[in-house]
């Protein structure tokens, strides 16, 4: 290298010297700049994923630009970081890369660049120069640069680590803070070094007034010499921690002593031997484990709730029949009174349930759901009243019943025909009493919970055949509401069907078009042996198989349809073919109603394709194709 060069190199390295991080990044920026007398350098990182730069240094034209930062694609920058390698252009740099909008505003001609390259090769980032005069490449410039880009990227990568260093110690520092164990450190004199907020809990003491404090002094007598044979027996176990059997008995700071489970473990720090103790409190964790699972338990029982509403916001009809329904629900929902739902399967039972307890003055309080037919029956006694920990095989844990969590709210019970008479006993008495023993236990608890049953059954029969216990029964029929089948309500089929099909379709990321008169016959004249859910299925598997944006009944509806003669509208036989023309007619009459809904406009969120739950530019083609147009 000649004196020139040394010369060079020398200037550049002493306006770099002693300056770290962001600061020499700075320095090498400017001193690139001035000592090779071009308008412009920076040094930058990259981001590969996002074909991003972000300049930790940017000189230009005497002075720093802050904040600066662009996409590589289409620039001289993109060949260094992408190609990693040095990159000269003496002249003529915007007609080579007439995209990048950089160039054109500075008014560049020449450019030089060289990558950042970690040791693994990855490129990190880059340093350039740029001018608006011709950059001639010299042996020094290129030397300097790599010297310089070698050296860039050390501290880069020294910056990388410090960082990666700090969030390690920051997410640390906040395991350590937020834990709930309480976790102690001890050195070699086993004095408390450090101890989290758990700790300072679990003994009842600020940290302050516990470190340097001896932690056998925070132990029962027996438990201290317990601890010290543990420490001493560290050493002779490879990875140096281990289990503490049968845990320590640990002192509060009022003297109070309390059963505590954890773990020790040995590490060394600064040439020094430190011990960290970490300890839950039996007592307290047995508490939270009953707080968790009860509050597990009432959430499991919120969602089988909102699941069972399913695709409803509210009660949807008109027909006199759901009207009554609604006006019973109305005058019952503001008491306390028990509510007994009758009616067929899949009519809705558990949607008018939660409409009733929506509308009372319990809204706010839990609604739990059990579905009696679910529940094996020897578990239903402990699922309805709880059981205490050990008072049968697999009671590991104490458990609330459902009644627990229904205090201050209201009880769903779903298919009560199906409860065993053992249990309606039982049962009649929380209804009569508002008490109960849970299972295992001598303590009677006492229950605020407003009842609703459901049923598909004749209780009636029910009680002559003994099946069903008769002052139960009694006491269940206050309030009696009869969900009328769908086929007792055909004027509400439309309405439901069109529902549905509007949210299923959002389900199902579907565009599928208003119910057509012709969908609508067919599903009124459905029989619904299965009622709304059985309509719900059918809409679904019709969106599934749905054609030219058009519901597909005839795959959704089973191919042997029962009628009902009172659904029969009075029409045409409903067993004719069609005719392409008929048909086309159809069309054409629905696709009218649509556009004089809307004034003829197609498109827009107001138009006859949103209406029709079609693209407008299919809409438009198919005007052309049916010849229609707006009459004048």
């Amino acid at each position: 290298m000649s004196s020139d060069e040394d010369d060079f190199l020398r200037h550049i390295a002493e306006g770099t010297a002693g300056e770290t991080g962001l600061e020499f990044f700075k320095s090498l920026a400017q001193n690139l700049a001035m000592t090779l007398q071009v308008s412009s350098a920076w040094v930058t990182e990259y981001f590969k994923e996002e074909g991003r730069i972000r300049a930790f240094a940017f000189w230009l034209d005497g002075q720093f630009i802050p904040d600066y930062e662009y996409l590589v694609e289409g620039t001289p920058c993109e060949v260094v970081v992408e190609e990693a390698r040095l990159v000269h252009i003496p002249e003529n740099v915007i007609e080579l890369f007439p995209r990048d909008p950089v160039l054109k505003s500075f008014s560049a001609m020449s450019y030089l660049g060289v990558p950042l390259i970690d040791a693994d090769g990855k490129v990190l980032g880059h340093i350039a120069v740029l001018d608006r005069h011709y950059m001639s490449m010299q042996p020094r410039v290129s030397a300097v640069f790599r010297i310089f880009a070698a050296r860039a990227a050390a501290e880069l990568r020294r910056l990388r680590s410090e960082s990666a260093l700090r969030e390690k110690e920051e997410k640390l520092s906040r395991v350590f803070q937020s834990a709930l164990d309480a976790i102690i450190e001890l050195d070699e004199e086993l004095k408390v070094t450090r101890i989290n907020p758990a700790g300072e809990q679990i003994f009842g003491a600020a940290a302050g007034s516990l470190l340097g404090v001896s932690f056998l002094k925070l132990l029962t007598s027996e438990s201290r010499g317990k601890l010290t044979y543990l420490i001493n027996q560290l050493p002779r176990i490879s990875q140096r921690y281990l289990w503490i059997r049968d845990g320590l008995n640990a002192l509060r700071s009022d003297g109070e002593s309390f059963p505590a489970e954890g773990t020790l473990s040995q590490f060394e720090a600064q040439h020094r031997t430190f011990y960290s103790v970490i300890l839950r409190d039996v007592n307290e964790r047995l508490k939270a484990e009953g707080a968790i699972q009860s509050l597990s338990s009432e959430m499991e029982y919120l969602r089988d709730q909102v699941r069972s509403i399913e695709l409803f916001d509210a009660v949807l009809g008109e027909s006199p029949a759901i009207l009554k329904v609604l006006d019973d629900v109305r005058q019952v929902a503001g008491t306390d009174s028990t509510v007994l739902l009758l009616g067929e399967t899949g009519t809705g039972k558990g949607l008018f349930a939660s409409v009733i307890h929506a509308a009372s003055n319990r809204k706010n309080k839990p609604f739990i759901k059990v579905n009696c037919a679910a529940i094996p029956a020897s578990l239903m006694e402990s699922e309805f009243f709880g059981h205490e920990k050990g008072a049968f095989t697999g009671a590991t844990e104490r458990r609330e019943g459902r009644f627990a969590l229904a205090d201050g709210g209201t009880l769903f019970l779903d298919e009560i025909g199906e409860l065993p008479t053992d249990l309606q006993v039982k049962l009649l008495r929380v209804l009569q009493e508002g008490e109960f023993e849970p299972v295992g236990s001598s303590h009677t608890r006492k229950v605020n919970v407003r009842l609703i049953a459901a049923t598909n059954r004749d209780l009636k029969e029910g009680v002559q055949q003994g099946k069903f216990r008769e002052d139960l029964y009694f006491r269940l029929n206050v309030f009696p509401i009869e969900i009328p089948p769908l086929r007792r309500r055909i004027e509400d089929i439309e309405v439901l069907a069109s529902a549905l099909t509007k949210k299923l379709a959002v389900r199902l990321g579907r565009q599928i078009a208003p119910l057509s008169s012709e969908s609508i016959f067919r599903l009124r004249r459905y029989d619904w042996p299965g009622n709304v859910r059985e309509l719900q299925n059918v809409i679904e598997r019709a969106i599934i198989t749905s054609k030219d944006g058009g519901l597909n009944l005839d795959r959704a509806l089973p191919e042997s349809s029962p009628t009902s003669a009172a659904s029969l509208p009075v029409r045409d036989e409903p067993a004719k073919v069609r005719s392409a023309m008929e048909m086309m007619e159809m069309e054409k009459a629905n696709l009218l109603r649509a556009l004089e809904r809307t004034n003829w406009r197609v498109a827009g969120p107001e138009g006859a394709a949103a209406l029709l739950g079609v693209n407008p530019s299919t809409l438009s083609s198919r005007l052309k194709v049916l010849k229609m147009k707006r009459p004048r």
